[in-house]
C-alpha cells in the first residue's frame, strides 16, 4: 500500500542512500526526497533510482532553479519538490516528465502553482499556516488538488491535519537526521506509518 508520505532525507550521504531507501520501502513509504542541500545529492538520487526506482518515486527537494531541475532529471529522479512556487521551475519539471510539488503558503501561490501544472502542493511551513490556514485555503482550491503539509505536521497531529483537508505529509527530521543508523530510520518509519494509518481510520 502506497501512503501519501514523502520522506525528506535532508543531509543523507550517498553511502546511506540505498540502505535508507530500502528500509523506508519495507515499512510502506515509497516516496523519497533528497534535498539538494545534502552532501552530493545527485549521487544519492542516482544510486536510489538504480536500486529501488521500480518500487519507489525518488527525486529531489529544495529545487530552486532550472539548472537543478535538469540535474534531477539527469540523475534519474522523477520527483521535484521545492520550498517555493516558481512557475518556470514547475513547467520545466513537467516538460521533462517528472512530478512537481512546489511549496505554497497563500491562495495566490497555490493557484499560480496549479496554473503552471503542479501535480500537487506542499503547504510550507505547515506550522505557520496551521490546520486552520489549510482549512481556509481548502474552501477556494479545487477539491481534486492534493495538498501535503510539511513542517509542523507529524504523527502527533496527522488526524487534525487530515480533518483540515491535508491529503498527505512530507516528513523530515521526525523520520531522519544526518548520521542516524538504518535501524533507527526503520523504527521511526514504522511509527510514522502506524500513526498515519490510524489517523485515516
Amino acid at each position: 500500500m502506497s501512503r501519501n508520505i514523502i520522506a525528506i532525507l535532508r543531509g543523507i550521504t550517498p553511502s546511506e542512500a540505498v540502505p535508507a531507501a530500502e528500509a523506508l520501502i519495507e515499512t510502506g513509504i515509497d516516496r523519497i526526497e533528497v534535498p539538494l542541500n545534502s552532501p552530493d545529492p545527485f549521487t544519492s538520487i542516482r544510486a536510489m533510482v538504480a536500486a529501488v526506482g521500480d518500487r519507489a518515486l525518488v527525486g529531489a527537494g529544495t529545487v530552486l532553479n532550472l539548472k537543478q531541475v535538469s540535474e534531477v532529471w539527469g540523475a534519474g529522479g522523477k520527483l521535484v519538490v521545492s520550498p517555493n512556487c516558481v512557475p518556470e521551475v514547475i513547467r520545466a519539471t513537467k516538460a521533462l516528465g517528472m512530478q512537481s510539488w512546489p511549496g505554497i503558503f497563500t491562495p495566490t501561490e497555490a493557484f499560480a502553482a496549479l496554473d503552471a501544472g503542479a501535480d500537487g502542493l506542499k503547504l510550507f511551513p505547515g506550522n505557520m499556516a496551521g490546520p486552520g490556514g489549510l482549512k481556509a485555503m481548502r474552501a477556494v482550491l479545487p477539491a481534486s488538488c492534493e495538498i501535503f503539509a510539511v513542517g509542523g505536521a507529524g504523527p502527533e497531529n496527522f488526524g487534525e491535519w487530515i480533518v483540515a483537508g491535508a491529503d498527505g505529509f512530507g516528513i523530515g527530521s521526525a523520520l531522519y537526521k544526518p548520521g542516524m543508523d538504518i535501524a533507527a530510520i526503520r523504527e521511526r518509519a514504522k511509527m510514522i506509518v502506524a500513526a498515519y494509518d490510524e489517523a485515516l481510520e
